[in-house]
């Protein structure tokens, strides 16, 4: 497995998402050599409790836990930080490893669009929408995730340990 480019993102709490202070948002672009096998790459380094399905089309977080995305079919367009972030367009074969607290969204998908997702050792994770009710609680839980122990792709090397971990 390689990164044909590797996509990095800093987001600042807009008021409503409040994104991650700390950690950035890492897209590996075409990391994935058999996409179908997502789940399975993400397992084996210890990225767990996943699914296969798509991503929302509103802006949602999870103040609990990271997660990663991989895309195994199709394309999409996802804006990720909240309403002022960054629109991206993701492939088959991409990565996207979000830090807790940052909001995602997809604006667009091709019909074949699917992505896995999981979490670092299992996590649980919430479904968060940015109300404002919960403004004090999630601040304090997304500075309390731990770091993942692994990178989701390549174990105990790739991106996610040099931008999270060595910090």
């Amino acid at each position: 497995m390689k990164i044909a480019e590797l996509k990095i993102f800093y987001f600042e709490d807009d008021g409503i998402i409040p994104n991650n202070p700390d950690l950035p948002v890492l897209i590996y672009r075409n990391a994935l050599d058999q996409a179908n096998e997502a789940e399975e790459v993400f397992n084996r380094n210890h990225w767990l409790n996943s699914w296969t399905n798509g991503i929302y089309d509103y802006h949602h977080y999870h103040s609990n836990a990271h997660e990663v995305l991989g895309v195994m079919q199709g394309e999409a367009r996802v804006q990720l930080g909240g309403e002022m972030g960054e629109e991206v367009t993701v492939h088959q074969g991409d990565v996207m490893v979000l830090p807790a607290g940052t909001g995602h969204k997809r604006l667009s998908a091709s019909p074949d669009f699917k992505v896995a997702g999981a979490y670092p050792d299992g996590d649980s994770y919430n479904l968060k929408k940015g109300s404002l009710r919960e403004r004090p609680s999630v601040l304090i839980e997304i500075k309390n995730v731990p770091l993942p122990a692994s990178d989701p792709v390549f174990g105990d090397k790739g991106p996610l340990i040099k931008y999270w971990l060595k910090k």
